[in-house]
């Protein structure tokens, strides 16, 4: 280890090296309930370059590597579990390039959601990409490698959906493109060409490291709405988030469920938000979404929430900071959640999965989904807030994240950006052949088996 930190020193500088014992113990967690893992070294390559000689450093020496964006993640995919470097990204945040008549950004890996929200608001304001409910600070590439969602999801699909090309320094330390940029100077597209940017997409960072990426972008409408149908159903809402997204004429569609405040409990709300360029398209749109669940309004089992204006602001916000309230609610800073993907008609065995295990575990919880696409699926996620000071308390949110774990695999979901022991359940239900498989992309990409070992294996 004295050698590879030296080498470490040689590549970044001594300013960008620690194995300092408290800058080892801040990398060690994230803020959600999974153990701490102490790293050995942390490191902050400044470009694809230094990224390049770290891992064939690294790779020589079988030393391992995590990569990390911005430790946001809560389910603990950037703790080093087995020691090694974990790789901070960070300073890797230029924005390289906007391309606005072809509605792309290129970025470096290290790049926030807050700062390109912030370039684009200043130099490219009739842009936007689809942000995260997550803080500012969390990375563009981190959100994309999870198959993350954002307040475009609707429209666009997964934020790897809205990928454009990569730019990955392989285990072994070539530096691959991967879309058009493959052969041109645009990154404007993956296809025609082969698609390998799945291999480095959910892999929790164990086939390479993104060094840069391109991303969709989308119009970014002066005018801003949002309506919120209330039910008190949870059999109505697959029909009724149906037909809302058959208008095609919303951004963002998400149902939530929350016991507070006091006036949200018992309902199931229903937010639809869209943007238009003049008064009078705004009101067009608004009509269609509220004719297609006219039958709801007229029999009065569902109708739109009247929102103050302050109210309805705070449901305009990019990104949305209720959930970061929330997180803090049982003080101590501690949160984390299950995120499910799965078909929108399991949207009531979900909500009633996620009372029961509130109930009869006694947490602090918050429940909702976002909308894929054209109803093509959900992100169903389960929030349990704890106090990190509290050892029975994150006792009690991580029973509360297992068993919702074990339960929505045996539903027919798949946990999103799952912790280590969530892999486990997916593994036992998978097809053999298609972990096979993953083993084989691994040990051909990977193959002294550096990178961020202990996620993605049998136990």
């Amino acid at each position: 280890m004295g050698k590879i930190y030296e080498i470490l020193v040689e590549i970044v500088g001594p300013e960008f090296v620690s194995d300092f014992p408290e800058e080892k113990y801040i990398y060690s967690m994230d803020p959600g309930t999974m153990p701490a893992c102490e790293p050995d070294f942390v490191v902050m390559p400044g470009s694809t370059e230094e990224v390049q000689k770290i891992l064939q450093a690294a790779n020589a020496q079988r030393v391992p590597v995590v990569p990390l964006g911005a430790g946001l993640v809560l389910s603990g995919l950037s703790r080093p579990l087995k020691g090694g470097i974990v790789l901070d990204m960070k300073r890797m945040n230029r924005i390289v390039e906007i391309n606005k008549l072809s509605r792309y950004a290129l970025v470096e890996a290290g790049t926030s959601q807050g700062m390109l929200q912030a370039h684009l608001k200043k130099h490219f304001p009739d842009l936007k990409h689809s942000a995260p409910d997550a803080p500012p600070p969390a990375t563009i590439a981190g959100n994309v490698c999870i198959h993350g969602s954002g307040h475009m999801s609707h429209a666009g699909g997964f934020h790897s959906d809205m990928l454009n090309g990569l730019e990955v320094v392989l285990p072994t330390g070539e530096v691959v493109r991967i879309g058009s940029c493959a052969i041109s100077s645009y990154w404007n597209a993956r296809a025609p060409l082969p698609d390998l940017s799945g291999l480095f997409l959910g892999w929790a960072g164990t086939t390479g490291v993104i060094t840069k990426l391109a991303i969709k972008l989308y119009p970014n409408y002066p005018l801003n709405d949002v309506g919120v149908f209330v039910c008190e159903d949870a059999s109505l809402v697959p029909d009724i988030l149906y037909r809302i997204t058959g208008t095609q004429m919303a951004e963002d569609v998400t149902a939530w469920m929350t016991p507070k405040p006091d006036w949200a409990a018992g309902f199931l709300h229903c937010n639809v938000n869209y943007g238009a360029k003049t008064k009078n398209e705004l009101i067009w749109k608004r009509n269609l979404i509220r004719a297609a669940v006219e039958n709801y309004i007229d029999d009065k089992t569902g109708g739109f929430l009247p929102l103050p204006g302050p109210m309805k602001q705070r449901f305009l916000e990019v990104p949305a900071r209720q959930l970061a309230l929330f997180a803090d609610v049982r003080k101590g800073g501690g949160f984390e959640y299950v995120g499910a993907i799965m078909p929108v008609e399991l949207f009531p065995e979900a909500y009633a999965l996620g009372l029961d295990i509130a109930d009869k575990l006694g947490v602090s919880y918050s429940m909702g989904c976002r909308i894929i696409g054209l109803n093509h699926s959900m992100m169903f996620f389960y929030a349990y807030a704890f106090n990190r000071a509290d050892p029975e308390d994150i006792a009690r949110a991580q029973h509360a994240l297992e068993a919702t774990n074990k339960r929505v695999v045996d539903m027919g979901g798949v946990p999103w950006k799952a912790e280590a022991p969530a892999q486990q359940e997916i593994i036992g239900k998978m097809d053999p052949n298609m972990f096979e498989m993953m083993r084989r992309v691994r040990s051909m990409l990977d193959p002294n088996g550096i990178m961020n070992p202990g996620n993605w294996e049998v136990n």
